[in-house]
């Protein structure tokens, strides 16, 4: 009977021990790219190229590197402190390996400085992992701004500016709308920043007042239905108050923080950076963490702009509402109606390029609004000039916010444009690189200002990481030396099972794309551990409580695993809660530690109940003397 029941419960258990296995195979080969490092490369071109000509008759181009030697190379960085792990030469380039990866920028200034006239600097990033793992797809876990080093940015949204420039915006299609239907207004102001005044003007008799009144109903109509978030509201009888709500100006700065946010994360990634953090912080702050960014200014000069795109119609006499008058690079004097025809957030995508003179340019593609606007209006402007104009908001030295505008570009439209056009006559290619960046991107509808900056070095980071592998080496040791000495071979299991717990935590957390490990991050490994033991010593106690009920080892085991498992599922459970609460309404370090915590607790169940218990079983196969200190 005994030999029977041994048998039906092995068997069913073999394919859960397959399971099990290959997750953590998985999760091993996971976390194996954790192991090696990358090694930042600088590559020293030679900039004076030679004609020379093939055995083919061909021309080719032969790069000579001499006059420079490693050794040459060697003694310059040991003279300025710097120190490189090899440096190679071939007929092609000059190759540094540097022995630190925070010496980057400083070193190529230094590359820069004596050889930058003759040489082209070009950096890489190589991972030292073999060539099979690189195959596998597997990545490091990201490391947050505190281990990596890089640069935090806190963003002010000035949303009370952005309500008033859309209702000046809003204030100019009122006056088409009027011209358009006849209606004569003597006046359009804005008196405070979420409302307008239309005053209609002195009051007729007759004939003359009744078509006044149809005219102004008209007109009124029209507005309301197509500026619905406006509520109007009666003066008198010749004047009306348009106004935004309390509740539609809390909706407005809601979207508008939404636009930005959303801004950001695609500048952020038009940088090539996938471990920043971009959140809100506070009513109408934006908190920005850039790990590994060495460079502050340009990554300033990305983030910090508040770029906008416009395209005007150059003034004449008719149907114009307003004006605006600029001046060009060359001094001339522009007259434009004060109406955008269309603006950038209509830019669907931007490239750079060259035209066919090698002029730089930029490649635009509008969304099918934009599309839309923009073959009507070229379809009745051929012939005609279009000025592009490029703004952006700063601060000025008395703090106040100041929109600077400049003309970028006035073409004359030669046909019927589309949804594909291109903006030419840029000064340089850099600055069309940086235009497109920007436009790809998405203008932003309020000025934003840069109130905090603050840079980590790299050396910092790796102090906090050793500081922080000190703590865990630290808090393991002591667990592992306590599970063994209390509960013997079954602290043992423990000890295996949570070797096993931390190479799955390290797994997932390389597998997720969006977890960042952060210096509280490694808190939550420290407090993993704690709660990776736990969940044995809630198993073992409870199979010591069996035992000491008369029960056989086999069974004890059977049992203690069986009853514990509720009391784990609900203590881990209330812990997931917070953690996940943790998540959702924290920003930067407490999200770091949040998401470690969150995963900690799925693989500490999991190893801590069903790995564990494999062990169990493997290791004790038959019903023994004494277990946990409880003689049988």
């Amino acid at each position: 009977m005994m030999q029977s029941r041994t048998t039906q419960q092995v068997k069913p258990a073999k394919w859960q021990n397959l399971v099990i296995i290959f997750i953590l195979l998985f999760m091993f080969i996971s976390a194996l790219p954790n192991l090696y490092t990358d090694k930042v490369n600088i590559h020293l071109i030679n900039n004076t190229h030679s004609q020379q000509v093939s055995p083919h008759g061909t021309s080719a181009q032969g790069i000579s590197l001499q006059g420079i030697s490693p050794q040459d190379l060697n003694s310059l960085f040991i003279e300025h402190n710097f120190y490189v792990d090899e440096i190679r030469t071939s007929t092609a380039s000059t190759l540094i390996t540097l022995a630190n990866k925070s010496d980057q920028q400083a070193i190529e200034s230094l590359l820069k400085k004596e050889f930058g006239d003759d040489y082209l600097i070009e950096s890489t990033i190589e991972n030292t992992a073999p060539t099979w793992l690189k195959s596998l797809g597997g990545q490091p876990i990201k490391l947050g701004l505190d281990l990596s080093g890089g640069v935090l940015f806190v963003l002010d949204v000035d949303t009370d500016r952005a309500l008033s420039d859309k209702l000046k915006g809003t204030i100019l299609e009122i006056r088409s709308l009027a011209v358009e239907s006849r209606t004569r207004i003597r006046k359009i102001s804005q008196p405070n920043k979420h409302s307008i005044m239309i005053d209609f003007g002195q009051t007729y008799v007759g004939a003359k007042q009744n078509t006044k009144q149809q005219g102004k109903a008209e007109l009124l109509s029209k507005i309301k239905k197509n500026y619905v978030e406006l509520t109007q509201e009666k003066v008198n009888g010749n004047q009306v108050v348009l106004t935004y709500s309390p509740e539609e100006q809390s909706k407005f700065r809601q979207e508008t923080m939404q636009q930005t946010l959303k801004t950001m994360r695609g500048r952020i990634e038009e940088l090539g950076i996938t471990e920043a953090v971009t959140q809100k912080q506070g009513k109408n702050r934006i908190r920005i963490e850039l790990p590994g960014v060495h460079d502050p200014e340009a990554a300033k000069r990305i983030i910090g702009a508040t770029a906008t795109l416009d395209f005007y119609q150059m003034a004449d006499n008719s149907n114009t509402v307003g004006i605006i008058q600029m001046r060009d690079d060359s001094g001339r004097k522009l007259t434009m109606n004060a109406q955008v025809v269309f603006s950038g957030s209509h830019i669907k995508n931007a490239k750079s390029g060259k035209d066919e003179m090698g002029m730089p340019l930029v490649n635009l593609t509008l969304d099918s609004v934009g599309g839309k606007k923009m073959s009507l209006f070229s379809k009745k402007n051929i012939g005609k000039p279009m000025v592009t104009v490029f703004s952006e908001f700063y601060r000025n030295a008395k703090d106040e916010m100041v929109k600077k505008s400049k003309v970028i570009n006035v073409a004359t439209i030669q046909q019927h444009l589309g949804s594909q056009f291109s903006i030419t006559n840029m000064s340089s290619p850099q600055a069309a690189q940086e235009l497109a960046l920007l436009l790809r991107a998405g203008s932003l509808t309020a000025p934003v200002t840069i109130v905090k900056q603050r840079s980590i070095e790299a050396t910092l980071g790796e102090d906090n990481i050793e500081h922080g592998i000190k703590a865990l080496t630290i808090g393991i040791s002591f667990t592992l030396l306590f599970m063994a000495f209390w509960y013997r071979s079954l602290g043992v299991i423990a000890n295996a099972a949570l070797a096993l717990n931390l190479v799955s935590l390290l797994g997932l957390m390389s597998l997720l794309p969006g977890v960042v490990l952060t210096l509280p991050g490694i808190a939550g490994l420290v407090l993993t551990v704690g709660m990776a033991v736990d969940t044995n010593v809630l198993i073992f106690e409870r199979i010591k409580d069996e035992l000491k009920r008369g029960r056989q080892v086999l069974s004890a085991i059977e049992s203690g695993y069986k009853s514990a498992f509720s009391t784990i599922l609900d203590a881990n459970i209330t812990t997931l809660i917070t953690g996940i609460i943790l998540y959702s309404i924290g920003y930067g370090p407490v999200k770091g530690f949040a998401i470690i915590l969150c995963l900690g607790i799925l693989t500490s169940m999991f190893t801590g109940v069903f790995v564990s218990k494999i062990l169990t079983n493997l290791i004790i196969r038959e019903n023994k003397t004494q277990l946990l200190g409880v003689k049988l």
